[in-house]
């Protein structure tokens, strides 16, 4: 076969990112801080660029916008109350899955609020209990106690003290050991019974810390009901124990939180969604600098420079235009789906996902992902940061069923294979049984949720299980 050369003229898409639309993206999942230290340096940066020093009251002055579709969501632009603030540390998981915050993740060591968000994903399921394990997770502070009051919680969540102890409870249960305490008693209790020891001589001896510390033996003795040889044992195992878990994991500066957004209730029943103007920066073009320097440019290297400050001081208020809209948007989006929560409490929290957003402001997911991570909502019931509102969601295999979060189908594999006994359960078997619950769910689905808990194949297990006989 003779080779031979020829031109062809193909016609084809493809898309192109820009330096300015990767930057436009990076400063859509900026937190407030972080969108505050960019906006400084392009100031230091640009000459045409100065702060905007109007006052707040020619922006408080601004009519209220027209209610939203649905009527539970009514939009007026202008600063929020800078009294809404609370300090939490900057450690969770975010929703976005950009490989850039993978590699972040991989510099440095995980934070102890990490690694508990991780556990919670596995272990909660339901979005009303995650929701209030990501809050009290909120309130455990770096020696891994927790700092608060649950009736507090339970009065803010709109839930009773029962149901955030149940929540507690399963918490307590987490890696390292001792974690979600309330104080050193129940932290080394807690350890105890990971261990299994906490029998009721030793629930007397750390009843009884004071007079360990004072030396008090003979009274301990007496108060444990034990020997001298059993006490020194027992204070031995006491010592070996760790009274601040948190300590083992990496930490980050706790800042504290201003919400980018606030809601609050209209007198008509409506919610108030409200951008908080303290934490937009706020820029604008000098265009009188612009004319001068521009009439005064003689070199073709000065007026290009000129032209690129002007392209991205126009680019720059654009783009931190654009970013308060989006966030507003989708603020509002969230409100009017969580309008139960907002009213009756936790408990009525909706199960929704990214998806259920985006299609319905007309935005691609991953758009309102980078909105809701770093991205803080000062509530009558709380500040919660955005992404806390979702739980991925699968759909009922019942006529107008409710959805299913991903992480309670993933807790019910695990449940279904650690109680499987000698019968191991293939991942067809799995779904069967899933549909039998009402969760329509496919069996590579299954495979993968499986694979995510680092569970063997049937096959394996089977093995596994006929040599331990």
């Amino acid at each position: 076969m003779a080779l031979s050369q020829r031109q062809e003229l193909r016609q084809g898409q493809s898309l192109v990112m820009t330096p300015q639309l990767q930057q436009a993206i990076k400063l859509l999942q900026m937190s407030n801080i972080e969108l505050q230290t960019f906006v400084d340096a392009e100031l230091e940066r640009n000459p045409l660029l100065e702060r905007d020093e109007r006052t707040e009251v020619q922006e408080k002055s601004t009519p209220p916008a027209e209610p939203s579709e649905g009527g539970e969501a009514r939009v007026t632009p202008g600063p929020t109350d800078s009294g809404w603030a609370s300090s939490r540390t900057s450690g969770g998981l975010s929703l976005d899955n950009d490989a850039l915050d993978f590699a972040a993740t991989l510099t440095r060591k995980a934070t102890l609020a990490e690694h508990l968000t991780e556990q919670l994903n596995l272990a909660i399921a339901g979005a009303a209990d995650r929701l209030i394990g990501q809050h009290l997770i909120g309130m455990v502070n770096e020696a891994g106690y927790l700092v608060g009051d649950i009736v507090g919680v339970a009065d803010m969540l709109g839930t009773g003290q029962t149901h955030i102890a149940r929540v507690l409870e399963v918490l307590q249960g987490f890696d390292p050991p001792g974690v979600f305490a309330r104080d050193l008693k129940e932290c080394l209790s807690l350890q105890l019974k990971e261990q299994n020891r906490h029998d009721p001589a030793m629930a007397a001896l750390i009843a009884n810390l004071e007079l360990v510390a004072k030396r008090d033996y003979a009274g301990l003795k007496t108060l444990c009901g034990i020997d001298a040889n059993d006490l020194r044992d027992m204070v031995a195992e006491l010592k070996h124990l760790n009274p601040k878990p948190g300590h083992a994991f990496g930490s980050e500066p706790v800042q504290p939180v201003i919400p980018d957004v606030s809601v609050r209730p209209a007198p008509d029943g409506s919610w108030i969604v409200e951008l908080n103007s303290d934490t937009l920066p706020r820029v604008l073009i000098n265009n009188q600098y612009l004319a001068n320097v521009s009439k005064s440019a003689g070199r073709d290297q000065d007026k290009v420079y000129i032209s690129e400050c002007q392209a991205n001081a126009t680019w720059l208020v654009k783009s931190l235009d654009q970013r308060a809209k989006t966030i507003l948007k989708v603020a509002r989006e969230i409100v009017r789906q969580q309008d139960a929560f907002l009213i009756a409490g936790v408990t009525h929290l909706r199960p929704i996902n990214l998806k259920t957003v985006a299609d319905a402001i007309s935005m691609h997911e991953s758009t309102v992902s980078r909105v809701t991570s770093n991205k803080y909502m000062a509530t009558p019931r709380g500040i919660f940061e955005l992404k806390y509102f979702f739980t991925t969601a699968i759909a009922s295999s019942e006529i107008d069923g409710d959805s299913h979060s991903a992480e309670a189908v993933r807790y019910r594999i695990k449940a279904m294979i650690d109680s499987e006994g000698a019968v191991i359960l293939s991942d067809d078997s799995i779904v069967e049984r899933l549909n039998q619950e009402g969760i329509e769910i496919a069996r590579r689905t299954v495979a993968k949720y499986r694979e995510s808990l680092r569970i063997p194949s049937s096959v394996q297990r089977r093995r596994e299980n006929r040599a331990d006989r």
